[in-house]
């Protein structure tokens, strides 16, 4: 049996990547913690490597921009960015891009370090309501492809 993301899993990921923090966790309270894990855990996983990948992926980024925008984020939002290890943060930036290994990252560290990096890169880009749209269709169906 496969698992799919569902609509409600997609928004939740919406509402706390505009700032909605409050709609966020009302819906996060009413998705089932057990059900749900998997596929918003994917659906962040697919979303974060979408967005690296739109950021990094354009053959004219180097690991000096990736250093770059991961000492940025540090510096400009708050307490939970800062205290994240560049390192992991740049690793990961750079797996999603090209061919790092990651496979001795904690899986823990690497899903929270993800998630972070997710809202840096989607708050950049500064996409309108229909690019946000569009981007998590994108995103929920590599997702789905993952779960499948």
């Amino acid at each position: 049996m496969t698992m799919a993301v569902t609509d409600d899993q997609v928004a939740t990921l919406r509402a706390q990547l505009v700032g909605n923090t409050e709609e966020h966790v009302r819906l996060l309270g009413r998705l089932d913690p057990v059900a749900a894990q998997a596929g918003l855990r994917a659906l962040i996983s697919a979303a974060f490597f979408t967005a690296a990948e739109r950021r990094f992926g354009t053959g004219n980024s180097t690991a000096a921009d990736v250093i770059e925008f991961v000492g940025s984020l540090r510096s400009r939002f708050d307490s939970a960015a800062s205290d994240i290890d560049p390192r992991i943060a740049e690793r990961l930036l750079l797996a999603a891009v090209s061919d790092e290994q990651i496979s001795d990252l904690d899986p823990k560290t690497s899903f929270t370090t993800q998630h972070l990096l997710l809202a840096a890169l989607v708050a950049d880009a500064q996409l309108d309501m229909a690019a946000l749209d569009e981007f998590l269709g994108q995103s929920r169906k590599l997702a789905d492809q993952w779960l499948a």
